[in-house]
């Protein structure tokens, strides 16, 4: 398996004024290429530094991915460096200098030399076209190394990579005869340290297939990447590490590929034709946000209300006042009523509430994070569950709706289970 080591280049990157959100996009995509990434490096617009890092680089990676530092300023000097270094020439490319100069043209607008820049390449480079920009990027292959030159902006650099980069680096697998085939999975209520901790021994030992986690938002993905002469192979060597993954932690799976926990119940409720309502209080139309982010949701969405003070839970879900005085709106009593309220209001098979302390302060005693959510189904008991998440506001709002799919998600698994016996 070949290496790589991606190098932001850029000042403003060291002092904070951009994050590097190139470097995450670039590891996702190498290891689907079957390319390990050993290294990110991130390096100022400094020529002999710059020069030192390529050196550095090649001696510990195959492959030199190099972001930013080809456009048309002086400070831009990513392709003059790395041509210097080859001891190779820089030409114009045509295709994008032309590009360039009809840009102008059109807008009866002065052309720079500077503007030239950004249509300059190594010679000897396999062009990457700029479909959303000018600066073209590049492939150059000299004896053992490749060198990828891409521009430093996300909506420049990621389409270049995914539809011309890319390409040339699985072309390199063809040659070598190999194919790669990758699976995620997807996990839910482990964080990213347990699950590392308990595949620690297959991560250390991992050769082929691959095995790499990625913390998102409050979940976890693994993704295993195999090489092999053929396609079966790949997908028994990757059948194999997934059994053994499941082994251990697939309580925690709820699914696979990029669909997301929400994707995954808003299809099974279309696919069990039930209806859903939401009442919220903390979490203020997140959940509902979350829905109806998904097209044709409406089949199964009939709405819902958001009822963030004490008198609108009254008047709107007709919480009982004895419920506010005697037990709070932050209890089982209360999300139970919102629950079944909603569903009622609503007419769907099922009702959802959240109620609790998002933060920054303590609310009627019960401490920052305390979340109770409320599940009513249609001819079954209303039940209420109680979570303490103990992190910022945010957070605390975006975990209780995500706590709020995986019930209705546990729900929808076990009606199906039933109906399958």
């Amino acid at each position: 398996m070949r290496s790589a080591e991606i190098i932001a280049v850029g000042t403003e990157l060291l002092l904070g004024q951009i994050v590097n959100s190139n470097a995450a996009f670039l590891s996702k995509e190498l290891a689907e290429c079957g390319v390990y990434v050993y290294y990110h490096t991130v390096v100022g617009d400094n020529p002999e530094r710059l020069q030192k890092i390529i050196e550095i680089a090649e001696s510990r990676s195959d492959i030199l991915i190099f972001t930013g530092g080809l456009g048309p300023t002086e400070d831009d000097i990513t392709k003059q460096i790395l041509a210097k270094y080859l001891s190779k020439e820089i030409v114009y490319d045509d295709i994008h200098l032309q590009k360039i100069e009809a840009y102008f043209a059109a807008r009866n607008d002065i052309m720079s030399e500077n503007n030239k820049r950004q249509a300059e390449i190594i010679e000897g480079s396999t062009v990457l076209m700029n479909d959303f920009g000018f600066a073209a990027g590049m492939v150059f292959q000299q004896k053992a190394h490749t060198y990828v030159l891409l521009p430093g902006p996300p909506s420049e650099m990621q389409p270049m990579f995914v539809q011309y980069a890319k390409p040339v680096l699985l072309r390199q697998n063809d040659a070598e005869n190999l194919i790669l085939e990758s699976k995620v999975l997807r996990f839910f209520g482990i964080g990213e340290s347990k699950l590392a901790d308990d595949l620690k021994d297959l991560i250390a030992t991992q050769t082929n297939p691959t095995i790499a986690t990625y913390a998102g938002e409050n979940e976890v993905t693994i993704r295993m990447t195999a090489s092999a002469t053929s396609r079966e192979e790949a997908l028994r060597l990757i059948a194999e590490t997934e059994e053994e993954i499941i082994k251990r932690d697939g309580a925690y799976i709820y699914g696979t590929g990029e669909v997301t926990l929400v994707d995954l119940v808003i299809q099974q409720l279309m696919d069990a034709n039930m209806t859903i309502s939401a009442a919220e209080s903390l979490t203020a139309g997140l959940f509902q946000a979350e829905l109806a982010g998904t097209t044709g949701v409406s089949k199964i969405f009939k709405g819902g209300v958001v009822t963030y003070s004490n008198e609108m839970k009254q008047t709107l879900l007709h919480v009982s006042s004895e419920t506010i005085e005697n037990e709070g709106v932050v209890s089982q009593a209360c999300a139970i009523e919102m629950a079944e309220n909603v569903r009622n209001i609503c007419q769907t098979d099922i009702g959802i509430s959240f109620t609790g302390v998002a933060g920054p302060e303590s609310l009627e005693g019960h401490p920052i994070g305390t979340v109770w959510i409320g599940l009513s189904i249609a001819s079954k008991p209303t039940l209420a569950y109680r979570y303490v998440f103990q992190r910022d506001r945010n957070y605390n709002r975006r975990r209780a709706v995500k706590e709020g799919f995986a019930l209705i998600k546990a729900f929808l698994d076990e009606k199906t289970n039933k109906i399958s016996e």
